[in-house]
This record gives structure tokens, C-alpha cells and sequence, in this order.
């Protein structure tokens, strides 16, 4: 199992160098016309790559056209987005009154590209005449994916949004407003939140349930979350506003470094130690340093700070939760026989109808998406390790031992994540990852 997910954990590195994040868009709204600029890989829309369906351009057909645009030197590139400017162009929108029109084009920045395996950012500079000074809504096509719009030039009385894919803006007055209000981007954040943990957030997926493996007692696993939400909740806000700002590249291997912490402590100590609390809330502080660097992807709305920070905080927390509900359904099997019952025919009947489950929808899903071997084979490794899993907590399940949780999950367990945490540590300290 340990081997499984090690290897699992290499081959998906290149996986995880191709996610996309939104384009980025700034507005501004000038006397006589609207200046446009948007940020984005554009070598995945050149390729035709559907960025509303896909976010991790190794899953689309166009994976290979998009890693030859991604080679490109900068020059060579910027002559293919030029030309393919015409497609882009009708695919902008710049809403004017009744009036769609389409851009202009007025120059084009290609990003610096120190590694070819991850994503490049480039900029699209273009304008639309408005005679009138009149409010405009912007947008662009779904196939490009979702983007965060931003007015510029007005301070913070200035529009902030997150457009869905082919979603159109509410309109922008010169004079700024129309950004959603506090109710919506609080909701909205909670999404946002809820997303960095389920399904993007492995490494903190992978400390909450170093927490919870220790012992699934409530009181332990309170003292426990409380002492991680309350310290990644203060990084957090003191990263938001600018008053913390520490590198991502010494706050990732440190997060790692935490999660094979939290893992190893399980595996030689059975219950909650006076000094982990203490500890925890350490880690946390890290985490949340890590919170903060997706927030800075997607930014916080000038006007509406308070709700989308608190929003998005509440988001982990239930992604948080829902992690640990779901090991808790996993694992109650064990716990039951650890406290001397036995369920040994539904435990029996109930993994292995979850385990056929399982690999039914992601085997079958995973290949009719991408049936290259060299792709489907990180999802093969995947369903292995958790069909084995469901085996050893159904030997669990079925044993009269006393220590049956420990011995047959809470240890095998620590001992993956320790060893996941360890391989991350060395990839973001000396592989770049």
C-alpha cells in the first residue's frame, strides 16, 4: 500500500505542474474607451483545450498540443496567439448598452517561462471604443474557462467578481460599484474554501487525517482541530491583509514537514500527548500561510473583504469535516471491533460492494476520458491502494482483537502519509515541485 501511493505520488507530479488556474482580468474604464487586459495560459486555449471542463490540461485530447505550445520559445509563441487572435477575438465579449463588441488588439506579453513543465502566464492588452462613457459588462467564451475581473484606476470603490465559465459580468459605471454584495460573496467563498480542501488540497486532506488517526475519540480529535482551525485562521487574516508575507517556497516543504510529524507521532504514541495541541497549532499557523497563497490566486474583493475571508474560512472547515466523516464511515467497521464487537458479514458485504464501486466509476470513468496507459496508470495505482485498504479495515472488521483500529488502520495509514509527506518535503525542497 505505501508503495502504491509513493509511486502514485511521483507519477502525479507532472499531473499537478498542468492545473490551470483562472484567468485573470483588469478593467478599466477611461474617457472614450474601455481598456482590457487579460491574464492567462493562453497555450491551452490555442491548443483547444475546453478550460470549462477541464482544469488539468493532462486530461483533455489536446494534452500534447498544449505541452508543444508550452515548449515554445517566447517569440515563437507570441507569433501563434497572434494569429490566432481572429478566434479569440469573437470569443471577448464587451457588453456596451444593447451592444456587443468585440475587442481590439493592441499588444500581447508573453510570461517568462523558467520551467516548461509548469503553466505560463501570458497577457492579452486590448481596448473598445465607448463614446459615451456608458457602464460595460464583460466576459468571455465557457470553452476558456473562469476568470477574475477586476477594476482598475478607481481604488477600492472599483468592481471585483469571479466569472464562471461564459459568464457574463454585471455592468461596471465608470464610477465603480456593481460588485456582488456581502451575502453572495460570502456563499461564494465558502465554495472556494470547501474546493482548496476537496478535491485540490491533498496535503491538508492528509494532515486532518494524521489528526484523526491518532484517536478517533471526540474529545481528542477536538482539542486537535480546534488548536488547527483557530492558528490557520490568524495566519490566514495577517496574510490577507499584507501583514505576514513569507515565500511560498519555504512555507510548502515546511506544511510537508508537518504531515510526516503528525503521521510518525501516531504510529509510536496511542493517545493524545500533552505537548500536541501545542504543536498542532503551530502546524496550523503554516497551513494557513498556505490558505492565504490560494486566496491570492483568486483575490479578495476590496469591498467585501471581511465576509469573503470569514466565507472562505468556513469553506475548509466543512471540507475539513467532510474528510473526516468520510474516514469516519470507512474505518467504523474497525472501531467497532476495536471496542469488541463484530459485524463480520456486513462488513464483509458492504466494503466489497464500495470497493466494486469504486473501481467501476474511476476505472471505467478514468479510461473512456483518457485511455492512454501512461495517464490512466496513477488512477490504476489509486484504486489498488484503496481496494486494499477496504481489505485490511474488513480484516478488521472481522477481528475479535482489541487493537484491531490501530493495527489494521490507524498505523497502516500513518505509515502512507508519512511516507507521502516525506516524498513532498524532498520534492518542494530539491525537485521544485
Amino acid at each position: 500500500m505505501a508503495l502504491n501511493l509513493l509511486v502514485l505520488s511521483g507519477l502525479s507530479t507532472g499531473v499537478w505542474a498542468h492545473e490551470l488556474e483562472p484567468a485573470v482580468g483588469r478593467i478599466w474604464l477611461e474617457e472614450g474607451q474601455v481598456r482590457l487586459e487579460i491574464e492567462a495560459s493562453f497555450e491551452a486555449i490555442v491548443a483547444g483545450v475546453d478550460l470549462g471542463q477541464y482544469e488539468d490540461t493532462n486530461a483533455a485530447p489536446q494534452a500534447e498540443d498544449y505541452d508543444a505550445l508550452l515548449a515554445m520559445p517566447a517569440s515563437i509563441f507570441q507569433q501563434r496567439l497572434e494569429a490566432f487572435w481572429p478566434v479569440l477575438r469573437n470569443n471577448i465579449a464587451v457588453k456596451i448598452g444593447s451592444s456587443v463588441i468585440a475587442p481590439d488588439l493592441v499588444g500581447v506579453k508573453i510570461g517568462d517561462q523558467d520551467n516548461p513543465e509548469l503553466a505560463r502566464k501570458s497577457t492579452l492588452l486590448m481596448t473598445v471604443p465607448n463614446p459615451g462613457n456608458k457602464a460595460v459588462a464583460a466576459g468571455w467564451s465557457a470553452a476558456y474557462g473562469p476568470m477574475i475581473l477586476r477594476q482598475e484606476g478607481i481604488g477600492d470603490a472599483g468592481f471585483t467578481g469571479y466569472l464562471n465559465p461564459g459568464e457574463l459580468s454585471p455592468e461596471i459605471s465608470p464610477e465603480g460599484g456593481g460588485t456582488e454584495g456581502g451575502m453572495a460573496t460570502f456563499l461564494r467563498y465558502i465554495g472556494v474554501g470547501f474546493e482548496h480542501i476537496i478535491p485540490l488540497g491533498l496535503d491538508h486532506i492528509l494532515f486532518v487525517l494524521g489528526l484523526y488517526f491518532l484517536a478517533p475519540k471526540l474529545s481528542a480529535l477536538l482539542w486537535q482541530i480546534s488548536a488547527f482551525t483557530l492558528a490557520h485562521t490568524i495566519t490566514l487574516a495577517l496574510a490577507a491583509t499584507g501583514l505576514v508575507n513569507i515565500p511560498g517556497s519555504i512555507v510548502e516543504p515546511l506544511i510537508a514537514a508537518s504531515i510526516v510529524y503528525v503521521a510518525v507521532e501516531n504510529i509510536f504514541f496511542r493517545e493524545l500527548k500533552p505537548w500536541r495541541p501545542a504543536l498542532i497549532f503551530a502546524f496550523g499557523l503554516l497551513h494557513g500561510l498556505g490558505f492565504a497563497g490560494v486566496l491570492g490566486e483568486f483575490g479578495l474583493p476590496p469591498g467585501q473583504f471581511v465576509p469573503a475571508l470569514i466565507g472562505f474560512n468556513i469553506g475548509v472547515e466543512f471540507g475539513q469535516i467532510a474528510v473526516i466523516l468520510v474516514v469516519l464511515a470507512f474505518s467504523l467497521f474497525a472501531l467497532q471491533a476495536s471496542e469488541g464487537k463484530g459485524f463480520e458479514a456486513t462488513a464483509l458485504y458492504g466494503y466489497y460492494a464500495v470497493g466494486l464501486l469504486f473501481l467501476v466509476v474511476v476505472l471505467v470513468g478514468r479510461i473512456s476520458i483518457s485511455p492512454d496507459w501512461d495517464e490512466a496508470l496513477p488512477y490504476f495505482l489509486l484504486a489498488g491502494l484503496i481496494l486494499a485498504a477496504m481489505c485490511a479495515t474488513c480484516v478488521a472488521a472481522s477481528s475479535t482483537r482489541f487493537t484491531a483500529y490501530r493495527d489494521f488502520v490507524s498505523v497502516p495509514a500513518s505509515v502512507i502519509i508519512a511516507i507521502v509527506g516525506a516524498f513532498w518535503v524532498i520534492e518542494r525542497v530539491f525537485l521544485g515541485g
